[in-house]
């Protein structure tokens, strides 16, 4: 192995911990042969629901090259979100936002420290080409983070690490510098079904989530109305879920975050400690200003609410 490229690897996973980043792992940029059956086959079911985006640029999900010319790396990154607070255990009765929308929106969050990492790299190493992705493009993050050893894809799809478990958002770096790959760990989730049991909605089986079933799906990127055989299956959840995150063995492992922009605001306790009453454009704006939840709008939101309550 060419020095240099064993010392730029290590000078890389040693910025990426001065910038917050809680795992870093490598891949050669290459296409990723095993996983074009896959998502071919998962498409053909119609898994993703309405995400017709899904179906586009299928060559691009696959190889990264497509997105960066040039490509020698991809480097995977974990940024920690599990909160000190569980609101939907404080707030038992109430409807119900999965944790990753507690604070400001990760999309900028992680997407400025992901620019800032690759411009001081560009400043110790010299000219760089790449590019920051925080799912805002066609990548397949898990993929790539479980090929650079990051953790496993457990059976309900999702990034699993054996130190800390699966609530991390994850992020990427794809550049034209040549790093040591990492290889892949194996999978830990044994004779395990927590996951598919608690589902609700019955939209995992293992190793696969049908997008139509599962309430992220439902509560989020659903632009309609929410289909009535989900009456009384949802669990008070009105923005995202976290069941099968919550009942992974592995999250007992979590730690709680240090992203001071992740913390809930106080408008939005409020409207929990009210549940939900005080609901208006206005509450919306200053609760979920900076927050992922603004993807639903105050509508979406609200066509949520509602449907929670006729059951």
């Amino acid at each position: 192995m060419n020095p240099s490229v064993s010392k730029n690897t290590q000078l890389l996973k040693q910025m990426a911990k001065n910038h917050g980043f809680d795992f870093c792992g490598i891949s050669k940029a290459e296409f990723l042969e095993d996983e074009a059956p896959r998502l071919e086959s998962w498409l053909k079911k119609g898994a993703h629901g309405k995400m017709s985006y899904m179906e586009n640029h299928f060559d691009k999900r696959l190889d990264p090259t497509k997105l960066v010319p040039g490509a020698k790396s991809v480097i995977s990154l974990l940024y920690n979100y599990y909160p000190e607070t569980d609101l939907a255990k404080t707030y038992p009765n109430q409807s119900k936002i999965a944790k990753y929308a507690y604070g400001k929106d990760y999309h900028f969050v992680i997407k400025d420290k992901l620019k800032t990492l690759l411009l001081d790299l560009q400043k110790e190493i010299g000219e760089i080409e790449g590019r920051a992705f925080v799912d805002s493009a066609p990548v397949m993050e898990r993929q790539w983070a479980e090929k650079s050893g990051l953790g496993w894809t457990g059976k309900n799809t999702l990034l699993i690490t054996k130190n800390q478990g699966s609530f991390f958002f994850l992020a990427e770096l794809i550049i034209d510098l040549e790093l040591e790959a990492d290889g892949p760990i194996k999978d830990y989730c044994g004779t395990c079904t927590r996951c598919v049991d608690a589902c609700p909605t019955d939209a995992i089986t293992p190793y696969e989530v049908d997008a139509s079933k599962c309430i992220s799906y439902l509560t989020i990127e659903l632009k309609e109305g929410i289909p009535e055989e989900f009456k009384g299956k949802m669990e008070n959840w009105a923005f995202g879920c976290d069941i099968c995150q919550d009942v992974c063995p592995w999250n007992r492992f979590s730690k709680p975050h240090q992203e001071e922009a992740f913390l809930p605001p106080k408008e939005l306790l409020e409207l929990l400690n009210n549940n939900w009453q005080d609901l208006t454009e206005e509450v919306f704006g200053k609760a979920f200003r900076k927050s992922a939840v603004k993807r639903t709008k105050l509508k979406g939101l609200e066509r949520n609410l509602e449907f929670l309550k006729n059951i």
